[in-house]
């Protein structure tokens, strides 16, 4: 086009050409380069605990200088509960294979199906770890390469961890001390934290499946307290019900597809 102009000739604007080799077939790669690979974002959904899991490691400062604990967290998706978790001064794939292991047993997972999620860290794909997942028959989902909200529960998870007013300030001096510390916080949060995603029951109560009978008391106290004082509500009491389907990266599916697999 920019030719065409120096010679004072106008045919049609760039999208024009640009629509017209598309209705032609004509706007396709080219070139000796490999085509670029679509990375399609993985959805899955849970209707229940032990369905769906999610992964991560993230890095606690020691107190040598540049040198780390990293911390190995399993989350299950549907009742946000820490299934399963260790501190080790390095990451790698034979130290997840072995927590995957141990969380599997704790869980009680034998024949059961379940779906593995996580980053592309060297630790998530090694060798090691994918043989693990397909001896206890895990199926594993992968985020899409430099995506970093494909693992959303797993990195919110961490956010709260690292925000609590205790989390120290100093970096940790030992691997004992980061570990009492993650001991202590995931106590906390599986057992203890009103979890807002949750309807603020803790995700001890959810994974359990006490969520539901709490919900309902809730819901007869506000029903209560409307019917005792109606001109203080203006509108229906709050939603105490739980969604029953819990998507990990739902994001690309049309909403009337938003419905979990029979």
């Amino acid at each position: 086009m920019p030719a065409l102009a120096d010679r004072g000739v106008y045919v049609a604007s760039e999208s024009s050409f640009y629509r017209v080799l598309k209705a032609a077939s004509q706007q396709h790669h080219r070139g000796r380069a490999k085509k670029p690979s679509e990375r399609v974002l993985t959805s899955h959904c849970a209707t229940g605990p032990n369905q769906v899991w999610s992964w991560d490691i993230t890095w606690m400062p020691a107190a040598v200088k540049d040198q780390f604990y990293y911390w190995f967290m399993v989350l299950d998706v549907f009742s946000r509960k820490i299934v399963g978790h260790e501190v080790h001064v390095a990451e790698s794939a034979e130290l997840a294979s072995r927590l995957m292991r141990r969380t599997s047993l704790a869980e009680g997972l034998a024949g059961r199906s379940l779906v593995l999620h996580s980053d592309n860290g060297s630790a998530m794909k090694g060798a090691t770890m994918l043989a693990t997942l397909e001896q206890l028959g895990v199926a594993p989902s992968f985020s899409r390469p430099r995506v970093s909200n494909d693992n959303a529960y797993a990195e919110s998870l961490f956010r709260t961890c690292k925000y609590r007013p205790d989390y120290p300030r100093k970096p940790f001096t030992s691997l004992e001390q980061a570990q009492a510390w993650t001991q202590k916080f995931v106590r906390w949060y599986n057992q203890e934290h009103k979890h807002s995603g949750l309807k603020f029951v803790t995700p001890a109560q959810r994974h359990n499946g006490q969520d539901t009978a709490i919900l309902k008391r809730r819901e007869q106290v506000y029903d209560d307290a409307r019917n005792r004082h109606p001109q203080r509500w203006s509108r229906g009491i709050r939603n105490w019900t739980l969604e029953s389907q819990v998507w990990l990266n739902p994001e690309r599916i049309r909403p009337e597809a938003l419905q979990c697999a029979a």
